[in-house]
C-alpha cells in the first residue's frame, strides 16, 4: 500500500510578509513587510489595528483609482481620534459622474491634491505593524494593490479583518440564511450602515473615507462585543 506524504502546512500572512520583504525595493514598502503582523493566535483584543476605508472613481482596480484615503489607528477598548489620518488624492484616471455624486470629491477640489506616490510613506508608516481593519476587503485590498502596480511596479497584499465578511459569515453563510433563501425571502444587508444599524451604532453620512474607516473601527468593536470574545484569535477574524 502506498504511503500518503504529509503535506507542509501552508504559509500564513506572517510568513508572506517577511518574504515579501526581501522581495522589493521600494524601501517604506520594505518596511511594511518587515514590520509583519501580529502573530495567529494574538487575542484580538490585544491586536494593534486600524481602520481603513477608500473613495475610488470606480469599483474595478484595473480602470479607475484612489481619490481620498482614511485611516484610523484603535483597539478594541479605545479609537484615539487624534492619530486619524485623511488623504484627499490626484488620481492619475478621471473622475467619472458616477464617483462625483457618490463621495462629491469634485475636479476642482483634486486638481492640486498631491499623488498617491507623495503620500505613500506616511499611509505605510500608518498601516506598518498593524493589523487593517475593511468593509469589503476587495476594495481596499485591491485598490492599493492595483496602484503599487501602476506606479511601482510592486504589488502589496496583506491581512485583513473584513467586517463585511463577518457579517456574511451569520447573515449570508449560516443555516439560518440558507433557510431564508429557502423560504425566498431577500437577502439581509452586509452593507456597512445596515451592518451598523443592527448593533444600535448611529448614522454616519457615507462615502467619505476618514468617516467609513472611523465606522468600520466601531462596527468591528460591537461585532467582537457581540459576537466574538476579547480573547478570539486574530487568525479567526482575519482574510
Amino acid at each position: 500500500m502506498a504511503l500518503r506524504r504529509s503535506r507542509a502546512p501552508a504559509p500564513g500572512w506572517p510568513e508572506y510578509l517577511a518574504d515579501r520583504a526581501g522581495r522589493v525595493s521600494y524601501p517604506p514598502l520594505q518596511a511594511f513587510f518587515a514590520a509583519g503582523c501580529p502573530a495567529p493566535d494574538t487575542p484580538i483584543a490585544e491586536a494593534p489595528l486600524v481602520a481603513l476605508d477608500i473613495e475610488t472613481t470606480g469599483l474595478d482596480p484595473r480602470r479607475h483609482a484612489i481619490v481620498s484615503i482614511g485611516a484610523v489607528p484603535f483597539s478594541l477598548a479605545r479609537i484615539p481620534l487624534r492619530q486619524a489620518r485623511y488623504w484627499l488624492l490626484k488620481p492619475y484616471r478621471e473622475l467619472t459622474a458616477t464617483s462625483v455624486t457618490l463621495h462629491h470629491i469634485t475636479h476642482q477640489e483634486v486638481e492640486n491634491a498631491p499623488d498617491l506616490v507623495e503620500v505613500l510613506p506616511e499611509v505605510l508608516g500608518l498601516l506598518q505593524g498593524r493589523l487593517a481593519v475593511v468593509h469589503y476587503r476587495h476594495i481596499e485590498r485591491g485598490f492599493i494593490d492595483a496602484a503599487l502596480q501602476h506606479r511601482l511596479g510592486e504589488g502589496m497584499r496583506f491581512p485583513v479583518i473584513d467586517t463585511m465578511s463577518l457579517e456574511a459569515r451569520l447573515h449570508r453563510q449560516s443555516p439560518w440564511a440558507r433557510l431564508r433563501r429557502w423560504l425566498g425571502r431577500p437577502p439581509v444587508s452586509i452593507r456597512l450602515q445596515a451592518s451598523r444599524d443592527r448593533y444600535g451604532l448611529p448614522s454616519y453620512q457615507g462615502h467619505h473615507a476618514l468617516v467609513d474607516a472611523l465606522a468600520t473601527a466601531e462596527l468591528l468593536q460591537a461585532q467582537v462585543a457581540t459576537r466574538f470574545t476579547p480573547q478570539t484569535p486574530v487568525s479567526a477574524l482575519w482574510s
